[in-house]
């Protein structure tokens, strides 16, 4: 497997099986800090911050990486936390778009 920070997210139509749960565990080595949801459809990483402006900062920092991927997460933000949840929509599960964006993630702040 190559650095997936140097990979580009390639569009989803639905076209493709979600990974197994041991394909998705070979990938999350990759992305310290995320953690495979007990259905294995999903990734998710909480990341704390010093106060709400700093949070705010990273949503958009993630927002950016998104729209140059195509590729947009689920994220809650409030005073001190973001969560971000990946997962391809268009297969309910998992792809590697998925673990490419939270590589770039972790690229922002690990």
């Amino acid at each position: 497997m190559s650095d997936l920070t140097s990979k580009h997210c390639i569009p989803c139509e639905g076209d493709v099986p979600p990974f197994t749960r041991p394909q998705a565990e070979t990938y999350l080595p990759q992305v310290s800090g995320w953690e495979l949801s007990p259905d294995a459809r999903s990734i998710s990483r909480k990341f704390k911050f010093k106060n709400f402006k700093a949070a705010l900062v990273f949503v958009n920092q993630i927002g950016e990486i998104a729209e140059a991927e195509g590729h947009h997460p689920d994220i809650s933000f409030g005073w001190g936390y973001v969560h971000i949840k990946l997962s391809t929509h268009a297969i309910t599960g998992l792809s590697e778009n998925d673990f490419i964006l939270a590589a770039k993630i972790n690229q922002i702040r690990n």
